[in-house]
């Protein structure tokens, strides 16, 4: 074969294999498109985040220019993330809610399976190990908590850049091509972009040239200057916004004697959980106490004691565990706990990237054992083949069973605490997923259970009392707001759920106060807005109400609420023709909508077009099938429909009679629907009951006008009789 035909089918081996591991990792990791998990910090990703929820050129600006300070995500520099998750929010609809983030982040760990494999070919020249390797991280159950939780888009994204960094770095070493070092610069720039735990791929590319580039001179050192100028620019970056927006704990805090104790603990701990992936958890408690009494912390401390020496020693036949290891170590150091950002000792996404270092010394592994020799390592060779399609086996089963732990969100906090059961940020969490159930009682005992773990949690204080509101129960709810207001005085969120309770109470002057208090802490608080309005038009301050309506639709032009409520007040004050263009936004926004096609009805019959009122009327009420105002509108129109030849008087009455059931023939409306109904079916002797039951209720009313108008049309019913 010629080297150029060579070349080709070199090439197309390697597509083949890529494109053969990627279409098992997707199959394998399928089911996580019909996840349905709000965890941890979600709300700030996603459910909360206002500029995500309101997709354009504005909101993506805001992500890349509040460098020191982002004003709508705790913690660090991130804006190609928050941007990607913008993006999937735009795809979105409400049939399929989490499927578009789902998806994203599928494509994007197959992509990553995809990069490691060139990575490897790159590094040995060996596509049967690069693909076998891959396919192992590609199915591994420690990438599901990436893909699965929303808001870790940041670990695949940066993942991504990452990874065609290092390539474009192999390849400029290959080739010495200055245009392929610049777009390692600019890969490592987007990856930091993503998530800043990509610090250290300068020091990962130095390793790389100790081995297996074998390249490592002052040269090789100097080339990392730029990048590590950028890096030390993100470094400081990260370290101002991280500690402004939320929390930073130094090392001096913790204590020498802590700081080995934990990375002793980790280093043993990710590679047990790498080789065997059981009891994976999102939420990896610090042991308590964190000291040797815990078997865990006291593993940690011997393996580690053991580990370090047995690489060493390795060196005398191989630099390869050494520096697989140390690419590990490096790349994962930024998450273990010297400097503290996190709750948690430990989490499976951390590992995503730096696993590169253990897959390169596996690669190695098979290469050198497919290498021509001795008989012994061909069937060693073909042992390890047998072996890792036996290990793919047992990934792709295990992932599947740690998948299904990932359905929902009361699934995954469940299992999590089955495994931790005092974490207090878990129990919240669940608490809020059982609120959402409607199961509010199940949700009142885990925010108690999460307030004896932590009394001063104003997380559990705020979700107590949501969960109290939601039964009625306003003066308990009153009292935890207030109890977590003490904790806390610039929460937001407490402030507005203080202002629902109180309105609620209708101490509509006490509301408006905190509602304000809320939008001083958070100018842009939707909810606070949102809220504020409805208050207002409580109250009857309709300019107030309509100038925060609008504030809100500035915020968020595709809140639906928002543009029902305006759409409310204006029909309200009479301007119909308003309101009609803010109930269709409503419904344009979210067809579902009930109240906005009731709404949106009530006004089409005003203005005599019957059958679309109609056609709102009957959709309101499949989606709410006892919802008495559409219910009555439906009959009122097939009775009355002025072309005869589109009444329907028996469907009428039938509908009619089943909504004054439904409001036990209590309600005035209802009953003269019904009675014109039977006027119409000349039924007159059924009317002049049901107007005899409307004279009965109008008269415990006090409403004498009414009750002479019935009259008027019994009196007419009686000479129309036969």
């Amino acid at each position: 074969m010629l080297p150029n035909q060579k070349e080709k089918s070199q090439t197309k081996l390697v597509l083949a294999l890529i494109v053969i591991v990627c279409a098992l990792v997707v199959m394998t990791h399928w089911p996580v498109l019909s996840t349905k998990v709000l965890f941890f910090d979600d709300d700030q990703y996603l459910t909360g985040n206002i500029l995500v929820q309101n997709p354009g050129w504005k909101s993506a600006q805001r992500f890349l220019t509040e460098i020191l300070e982002p004003s709508t995500v705790e913690g660090y520099y991130q804006p190609l993330t928050m941007i990607s998750l913008m993006a999937d929010y735009a795809m979105g609809g409400r049939e399929n809610y989490f499927t578009p983030f789902h998806r994203t982040s599928l494509m994007l760990h197959a992509a990553n399976t995809a990069l490691i494999i060139m990575f490897l070919y790159l590094l040995f020249g060996h596509i049967w190990s690069a693909a076998a390797v891959g396919l192992l991280f590609g199915l591994h159950p420690m990438v599901i908590e990436p893909i699965a939780w929303i808001g870790e888009r940041k670990t695949l994204l940066a993942a991504f850049f990452a990874l065609w960094s290092l390539i474009f770095y192999v390849r400029f070493t290959l080739t010495a091509n200055w245009k392929l070092f610049a777009a390692c610069i600019i890969t490592y720039l987007l990856a930091l972009m993503s998530k800043p735990t990509s610090l250290p791929l300068p020091l990962l590319m130095l390793l790389l040239d100790y081995w297996p580039l074998k390249r490592l001179k002052p040269k090789a050192v100097l080339e990392k200057i730029p990048l590590l100028v950028i890096g030390i620019i993100f470094a400081v970056i990260t370290y101002i916004s991280q500690n402004r927006t939320a929390a930073v704990t130094s090392p001096n805090e913790y204590g020498f004697a802590h700081i080995i104790l934990v990375l002793c603990h980790n280093i043993i701990f990710y590679l047990s959980k790498i080789v065997w992936p059981i009891n994976l958890s999102p939420f990896y408690a610090f042991p308590k106490p964190l000291a040797l009494s815990d078997t865990m912390i006291l593993t940690g401390l011997i393996g580690t004691c053991t580990l370090i020496p047995l690489l060493l020693v390795s060196l005398r036949w191989t630099k390869g565990l050494l520096a697989g290891w140390l690419v590990f170590f490096v790349a994962i150091f930024p998450t273990m706990g010297v400097v503290g950002f996190t709750n948690v000792i430990a989490r499976d996404n951390y590992a995503y990237l730096p696993a590169v270092g253990l897959l390169m010394v596996l690669a190695s592994f098979l290469v050198w054992l497919y290498k021509t020799g001795s008989r012994i390592k061909y069937l060693f060779s073909r042992l390890a083949l047998v072996a890792i399609v036996l290990i793919a086996a047992f990934e792709v089963v295990a992932t599947r069973q740690q998948l299904i732990l990932w359905r929902d969100t009361v699934s995954i906090c469940e299992h999590v605490l089955s495994l931790t059961p005092d974490v207090a940020e878990v129990h919240n969490r669940l608490g809020t997923a059982l609120k959402f159930q409607g199961k509010i009682s199940e949700a009142i005992d885990h925010h108690h259970k999460a307030l004896r773990i932590n009394p001063k949690s104003v997380i559990a204080l705020n979700n107590l009392g949501t969960a109290l509101r939601l039964q009625g129960k306003l003066d308990e709810a009153i009292g935890y707001y207030n109890r977590a207001i003490l904790v806390d005085p610039r929460s937001a969120e407490v402030h507005n759920n203080l202002a629902n309770a109180l309105s609620q109470e209708k101490k509509y002057d006490r509301a408006v106060t905190c509602y304000r208090k809320a939008i001083e802490i958070n100018p842009d608080y939707l909810k606070a807005h949102h809220n504020l309005a409805i208050t207002f038009q409580a109250m009857g301050r309709f300019n107030e109400a309509l100038s925060h309506y609008n504030y809100s639709l500035k915020l968020k032009s595709n809140f639906a609420p928002a543009h029902y409520n305006l759409g409310s007040l204006l029909q309200l004050l009479g301007k119909n023709e308003e309101a009609v263009k803010h109930y269709r936004e409503a419904l344009r926004i979210d067809p579902d909508f009930a109240k906005a096609h009731n709404n949106l009805a009530s006004i089409l019959i005003m203005r005599g077009q019957f059958d679309q009122a109609l056609s709102h009327f009957q959709r309101a009420a499949a989606l709410k099938p006892n919802y008495i105002t559409s219910l009555n509108g439906i009959a009122r129109i097939l009775a009355t429909n002025p072309n005869p030849k589109k009444r329907n008087v028996e469907l009428a009455i039938q509908t009619a009679e089943r909504t004054a059931e439904l409001t036990n023939y209590n309600n005035i409306g209802v009953l003269n629907t019904l009675e014109i109904a039977y006027a119409v079916a000349g039924q007159f002797e059924n009317a002049i009951k049901t107007g005899q039951r409307e004279i009965d209720l109008a008269s415990a009313a006090g409403n004498e006008k009414l009750v002479n108008q019935i009259r008027e049309r019994q009196i007419r019913y009686q000479k129309s009789k036969p």
